[in-house]
């Protein structure tokens, strides 16, 4: 079955015989043009590649899941449509990697907010295909993970993750209980924290694009 995601791509400047792929996943209510603003600062080998997320959202946008709120205004997420989200992004790369010349040992996933939660239920559901992870003002949903997950095989799995201290939409301290969860399973994890709300500071894209180059 075909995910059928629309997405934009950028072609690596400098052509190998097969090159790396950096996805994009975007956040609530966004679409593949917002993180795809970067793509021309992003390192010069990859294919990027940015994916809309599958349910529309009135009157604009998209989501990879269905937020909702209840009469106190507390956030309840989809987690059957994330896991669906999560299962079709996996197609999505197989996908990629058998119609164009991407070297499927060398993924990296670029999410924001929730591009973010379900970069990290792809990477650990299906750590075979994922060697990089960049995970921006986002945190980990362990309902979304594939059962099982705990026990597969992490070693060649490393991730930066960031959040800003003043964030409104997704609590720091949320954000801070994702590093020791993953260190806990083997992975490398680099973690930053910047004094800014919902967002990637200029200091943030610096930083995550120095860790690509090293990692």
């Amino acid at each position: 079955m075909k995910s059928n995601i629309e997405y934009l791509i950028r072609e690596p400047k400098i052509k190998k015989e097969k090159n790396p792929l950096l996805l994009l996943l975007h956040g609530y209510g966004s679409n593949e043009e917002d993180l795809f603003s970067f793509a021309t600062e992003l390192p010069d080998d990859y294919y990027v590649v940015s994916a809309r997320a599958p349910y529309d959202l009135q009157p604009y946008g998209h989501a990879w899941y269905a937020i909702t709120f209840d009469a106190d205004q507390n956030k309840f997420s989809d987690d059957d449509q994330a896991i669906e989200s999560r299962d079709l992004i996996a197609r999505f790369i197989n996908e990629l990697v058998s119609e164009l010349p991407i070297d499927s040992e060398n993924v990296t996933l670029i999410g924001f907010s929730q591009g973010t939660i379900l970069s990290y239920a792809v990477a650990l559901s299906y750590p075979e295909k994922i060697k990089r992870v960049v995970a921006l003002s986002g945190y980990l949903n362990e309902g979304i993970l594939a059962s099982g997950y705990e026990t597969k095989n992490f070693k060649n799995l490393k991730m930066f993750v960031s959040h800003g201290t003043q964030d409104q939409v997704i609590p720091v301290d949320w954000a801070r209980k994702a590093p020791e969860a993953l260190k806990s399973l083997g992975i490398e994890v680099e973690y930053k924290e910047y004094p800014i709300g919902h967002g990637v500071s200029p200091q943030n894209f610096h930083d995550l694009k120095n860790w690509l180059e090293q990692n």
